[in-house]
């Protein structure tokens, strides 16, 4: 069975589909490797230019799977060497947007966090609930979860396995919108396709450098941003952009 089921439902458009419903997604070593192998593979695809990412309406992700955990100790967890999975979804260069319904808890919620926006049904619940099995979050979840929300909120959460609503998750900047019902996915297929309708070159760029600013100060930043605001002015797809804004004609682009 495909622990990942991959559709097209837009042109330049891949839903991801976590698929292990009987265990609510969790994330067993398996389940994980085909992601890492869908994220490379999709990066690398001209023709994909943003990708949505879900699970089911019960759990998005209920965390790592533990059965796997219980008997192994540091050096096998070393092995593993889990940080390659997770790195091709960091490492990404297409925007990512995480589906959200039902759980998306531990390594579901440092799933979630690895998008660059995070669409969440009504029903959604987020919670990095590590500290109940005497471990921590080893994913991001201490270190992307305090950049979104603060310091006093991801304390909160991590301390006492506590959990957000999607409405709570909004408000304190966790999630970038609320839908109603089971639309999250149709939502976040909406955006992916906006977002596949712009010029692939300045997306990319808009999404690396947002992300590289956050690691450096703001002056480092604003140079970046800057140089890479006049490259694109190099590009086809610019002048293409241009040429429809001023002619009021429905541009295509070529990515070049």
């Amino acid at each position: 069975m495909n622990l990942v089921l991959v559709d097209y439902p837009v042109e330049h458009v891949a839903l991801l589909r976590l698929n292990r419903p009987e265990a609510r997604n969790a994330l067993s070593p398996e389940l994980r490797a085909e992601l890492r192998h869908e994220f490379n593979r999709l990066s690398d695809d001209p023709s994909i230019r943003a990708i949505v990412l879900t699970g089911d309406m019960k759990a998005f992700a209920a965390g790592a799977d533990i059965k796997s955990m219980v008997d192994i100790g540091a050096a096998e967890m070393m092995a593993r060497n889990d940080e390659q999975n997770w790195a091709a979804i960091r490492t990404c260069r297409k925007p990512v947007i995480a589906a959200v319904d039902g759980y998306a808890l531990g390594g579901g919620c440092e799933l979630a966090m690895h998008a660059d926006i995070i669409v969440a049904g009504e029903a959604a619940v987020f919670g990095q609930p590590e500290v109940r099995l005497g471990i921590m979050p080893g994913a991001g979840g201490t270190q992307r979860l305090v950049r979104a929300v603060g310091k006093y909120r991801a304390m909160l959460m991590l301390l006492t396995a506590g959990t957000m609503s999607a409405r709570e998750a909004f408000d304190a900047g966790l999630v970038s919108k609320v839908v109603d019902g089971d639309g999250a996915v149709a939502e976040a297929i909406s955006i992916a396709g906006t977002i596949a309708a712009m010029p692939p070159l300045a997306v990319d760029e808009i999404k690396q450098v947002l992300l590289a600013g956050m690691e450096i100060n703001l002056d480092a930043a604003l140079m970046l941003e800057r140089r890479a605001a006049y490259l694109l002015f190099e590009t086809e797809d610019r002048r293409t952009a241009m040429t429809a804004f001023i002619n009021k004609n429905k541009p295509t682009y070529s990515g070049s």
